[in-house]
């Protein structure tokens, strides 16, 4: 199979048998919108092709559950931030759930690797890796020294992007008095003296960086070497390269990642749909409207992934009007035997989804064997296996 690499702008052909998959997860302060949710069923879908494939693959995803955005909307909603994190990622993986993405092996909170996180800080800076910067009142901020990586933002996707500009538009801080150069990433915040986390401190007066969090995580689920990383498009700078440059320093330099997988943006009303500006169309509302959870996948799926597009809900109708025209297919063709046509079939959705995870080709295969179907077992199998949606009054 193949699949786009966004960080060197080019196909990369992939043929692991125990490929390692590593996604960004969620910062839970906020429930899952259509924009997540595109992102989690498109890696899903490179997920469930790798399991028909009979790859041995070990999928790792991490939870961002210390984290500034959280601490803020805990402060603004008067709850506490631990018990808002835990409700949303609950919510999150009802909503996965109910999408028919199949979950990682390995699912890690931040929360739970702070020991790790501060020990390999603390070695980075022991090896000259990361500096100190003054911090608020007498703590210490603690920061990678991106010059010792002669590789970062080495290829060429990263030639004509203004990086400072984007780098704050991501979180960054280029202009902070004090750095060595404006694109050195945060390690840790709030240090005083040796202590990372000051006595009578919470989470928010120290953390540790968000970059060095996805590293040791990915490091530590998958080993040196990550086949794909995935996430939004919206990561592959600063995130993605910094966190790959961290994993290089965890390694001695072997730590690698061979595709950056990026999944578009989805917009609503003219705008991204984000937290920030409130655009949201939330999966657990669709769903609590009585929307089928099959079409809500098949609405994502309708678009490549690496297609950034507006929704409307015209995208539902059109999505429920081919799982009508699907359900039908099979119920008629349930008691057909297998013929060429139904494994041609088959082998048109497979050949869809295995250059660069193809799923509106793969969809409209479908919609062309619906229109006259034949033997529907294979058929039917295919649509569960690799694209996620099942039909079990027609089975």
């Amino acid at each position: 199979m193949s699949l786009y690499d966004s960080s060197s702008d080019s196909f990369r052909s992939i043929a692991a048998r125990q490929p390692r998959l590593f996604a960004c997860g969620i910062t839970p302060y906020d429930a899952t919108h259509l924009g997540h949710a595109f992102t989690y069923v498109s890696i899903d879908t490179l997920l469930r092709l790798w399991h028909a494939a009979g790859a041995e693959v070990r999928y790792a995803q991490n939870v961002t559950d210390i984290d500034d955005p959280l601490f803020e909307r805990a402060r603004d909603t008067g709850v506490d931030w631990r018990e808002l994190a835990d409700q949303e990622i609950a919510l999150f993986r009802e909503d996965m759930h109910a999408l028919g993405v199949l979950p990682p092996d390995a699912w890690v909170a931040v929360s739970e690797k702070l020991d790790d996180l501060e020990r390999v800080v603390r070695d980075l800076e022991a090896r000259g890796l990361a500096y100190r910067v003054p911090g608020a009142g007498d703590t210490e901020d603690i920061y990678a020294d991106l010059s010792a990586d002669s590789r970062f933002v080495s290829a060429p996707v990263f030639r004509d992007l203004d990086l400072e500009k984007t780098f704050d538009a991501h979180g960054g801080d280029s202009t902070r008095s004090g750095k060595r150069h404006p694109l050195d990433p945060q390690l840790w915040k709030g240090v005083r003296g040796e202590d990372f986390r000051p006595s009578g401190g919470a989470p928010g007066d120290w953390r540790p960086g968000w970059h060095i969090e996805c590293a040791l995580i990915a490091r530590d689920e998958l080993g040196e070497s990550i086949t794909v990383q995935a996430g939004g498009s919206d990561l592959l700078f600063p995130h993605h390269e910094m966190s790959e440059s961290h994993l290089r320093a965890l390694t001695a330099g072997n730590g690698q990642v061979s595709v950056h997988m990026h999944v578009g943006m989805v917009g609503y009303a003219g705008e991204k749909m984000s937290k920030s500006l409130g655009n949201l169309v939330l999966v657990s509302q669709l769903r609590a409207r009585g929307v089928d959870p099959r079409v809500i996948r098949l609405c994502l799926l309708a678009h490549h992934y690496r297609e950034d597009w507006e929704y409307t809900d015209d995208e539902l109708s059109t999505a429920h009007t081919r799982l009508q025209l699907w359900e039908r297919a099979l119920r008629m063709s349930s008691a057909l035997p297998d013929d060429e046509t139904s494994q041609a079939v088959v082998r048109r959705v497979w050949e869809a989804l295995a250059t660069d995870l193809n799923s509106p080709e793969a969809l409209r295969t479908i919609d062309r064997w619906a229109e006259n179907p034949t033997g529907g077992v294979a058929v039917e199998s295919a649509i569960t296996t690799l694209l996620g949606v099942e039909f079990p009054r027609a089975a």
